[in-house]
């Protein structure tokens, strides 16, 4: 097995490029380790609100609410941030 350089691995051009953007996805890492694990937590605070509906007779999902977290996530984001929304609603529905 052949270890590349940071420069191939980067696809810069300069060391200086390579080293910029090695710590820069560094820093996207423990950033998207961040983002999951505020996924993870989402989820379990879903999953807490979906019991109390189920066991006061109500549906798993509210249609109404999800329909706000769209909206949110488009005006932050812009139209990616609705399909972002969808699959974080998707994840913290857990198994329909």
């Amino acid at each position: 097995m052949t270890t590349k350089t940071p420069t191939e691995q980067t696809g810069a051009r300069t060391d200086e490029a390579a080293s910029l953007i090695g710590d820069a996805r560094t820093r996207i890492d423990a950033l998207d380790d961040r983002i999951i694990g505020l996924i993870q937590e989402r989820m379990a605070v879903s999953a807490v609100i979906q019991e109390a509906r189920i066991s006061s007779g109500g549906r798993r999902v509210n249609l109404a609410r999800e329909m706000e977290v769209l909206e949110h996530y488009r005006n932050a984001l812009g139209k990616p941030g609705t399909a972002l929304a969808m699959t974080m609603l998707e994840l913290c529905r857990g198994r329909v």
